[in-house]
């Protein structure tokens, strides 16, 4: 943190959304089209533990954040932090901190490039983390693909409400 810069805390937990309401870019003769976007199944008891628990206002959101990613999609520490306007770098290490995996699916969020990155805040072994095998056998096991080189395949979910 820079200096002279105080973190503010609010006594209140954010809102916590079960499910997501998101408008959609046009409107015609002022109706307005809504689209709800369902959590991913089995989201809403993670989220109340989320809710409860006594960590930091930012950790609940980057972890709230994550619950939107589906099962066999990743998404990326750069997509999750300009949609937050945060830094990839900060939202990485929510994710090192999440008590709650892999309930809370940290192991879906990968690097820009689709490398794996990191996992379980374990760095570093080639680039990547020592725990990298765990998180891949996740990935693979939601049907996610993983070529020779160990970059996922595919375009990052971003539909981020």
């Amino acid at each position: 943190m820079a200096a002279g810069l105080k973190r503010k805390r609010t006594g209140e937990p954010d809102a916590i959304p079960t499910a997501v309401s998101k408008v959609s870019k046009f409107e015609t003769d002022r109706d307005i089209t809504t689209e709800i976007i369902a959590l991913p199944t089995g989201m809403d008891t993670q989220l109340q533990r989320i809710a409860t628990s006594t960590r930091t206002p930012y950790e609940k959101k980057v972890w709230s954040l994550l619950c939107q990613v589906p099962p066999g999609h990743v998404s990326t520490y750069g997509l999750m932090a300009a949609h937050m306007g945060s830094s990839p770098r900060a939202v990485g290490n929510a994710l090192r901190r999440n008590s709650f995996a892999p309930q809370v699916p940290c192991h879906r969020v990968v690097a820009t490039g689709g490398l794996l990155g990191g996992f379980k805040g374990q760095w570093p072994k080639d680039g990547e983390g020592i725990t990298i095998d765990e998180k891949k056998k996740l990935l693979r096991k939601e049907g996610v693909r993983i070529d020779e080189k160990g970059r996922v395949l595919g375009t990052p979910w971003s539909a981020f409400v």
